[in-house]
């Protein structure tokens, strides 16, 4: 996994993409290829997310978690079993899926996974939270399913990790506030990108207004199969909304068509099944000055490995009976205990 945070070298260059040109009325954002590239007073956020390696991981059994990774038979199912697995934690033979998935057997890390549709799930839970009296629920499911997915876990009483997006999430904190279940909720898992995210928030508290009378663009792009906006994308404007620029979450460019993705964006075609690239460009009223800040991520392990962390962190939490029950990805980071 490599990452990479720094300002443009080319901070001089005159180059001017017509979404930034004086004189003439602004295009959408990011109408060539080109647009993708640095440009002056940039700040860059760049990932590809790669195999995990094995001899970063602990095999100690404090570390033998057991975990439950529902809707096991996606994408980010598959990589957190991966990730899991590589980091020494306890996969039980057991995940929830759709109704048409249920009593398929996914194979994976020599284990055998059997998938149970939403029939009877309450009591398939509890029998396994019965068996893994420490067991961990991780949801990367879709976004109809959250809430009904914490009221089954806050009703069962066994804490969870979610990095779902979407669904009613002031229902969602209710719900967990209320039942006193322990549960990590973030929609971004990435630790790196999570420590952008709590950059942005300590500006946005330290300088409120700072931007005041800019204009702001936001592109996002990820995999068709994504459905919902980027929560990243909007954490984000919400801290911009705070730098006083006004910006409606409605007007987020949101770039699924695998053809643009690639000839507009600059997707790595291997990458089309899976990736969030994002950007943001500030313009002055007078359009002398821009800023922009972009973070690029292909693949999915980036937020596999961020959910072992989330998992590792929460079972500690339980453990020593904290008294704070609702964590998030910052909470993990200020931890500092990850591997």
């Amino acid at each position: 996994m490599a990452s990479l945070l720094k300002a443009s070298s080319n901070v001089f260059r005159s180059e001017k993409l017509p979404f930034l040109s004086r004189g003439k009325t602004r295009q959408a954002i990011l109408p060539k290829r080109a647009a993708f590239r640095l440009v002056p007073v940039a700040l860059s956020l760049s990932m590809s997310t790669g195999t995990v390696q094995s001899d970063q991981i602990s095999n100690s059994p404090d570390t033998a978690i057991p975990i439950m990774v529902n809707s096991c038979t996606g994408k980010m199912g598959k990589a957190i079993i991966k990730a899991a697995d590589s980091a020494g934690l306890h996969i039980v033979p057991v995940s929830f899926g759709a109704d048409k998935e249920s009593g398929q057997t996914v194979e994976m890390c020599g284990k055998e996974i059997l998938v149970h549709g939403p029939s009877d799930r309450e009591s398939i839970l509890a029998s396994v939270y019965q068996e893994y009296p420490s067991l961990v629920v991780i949801d990367f499911t879709v976004p109809d399913t959250v809430n009904d997915n914490a009221e089954l876990y806050c009703k069962v009483g066994v804490p969870f990790v979610m990095g779902t997006t979407g669904g009613d999430r002031d229902r969602l904190y209710k719900t967990v506030e209320e039942s006193k279940v322990y549960a990590v909720i973030s929609p971004q898992m990435g630790k790196q990108v999570v420590a952008f995210l709590a950059a942005m928030e300590i500006m946005a508290e330290q300088f409120p207004g700072a931007f005041s009378g800019y204009s702001l663009q936001v592109m996002e792009s990820h995999q068709a199969g994504k459905l919902d906006t980027s929560g990243t994308a909007k954490a984000v404007i919400s801290c911009f909304q705070k730098l006083g620029v006004s910006f409606d979450k409605d007007q987020i460019q949101m770039i699924r068509d695998p053809k643009q993705q690639i000839e507009m964006v600059g997707v790595p075609e291997e990458h089309l099944s899976g990736h969030a690239f994002h950007l943001y460009h500030l313009s002055s009223p007078d359009q002398t000055v821009s800023f922009e800040f972009q973070h690029n991520v292909c693949g999915r392990s980036i937020y596999a490995e961020g959910t072992v962390d989330a998992v590792l962190f929460l079972a500690k939490k339980v453990k020593l009976k904290a008294d704070k029950k609702i964590y998030n990805m910052i909470d993990v980071l200020r931890e500092g205990n990850m591997r």
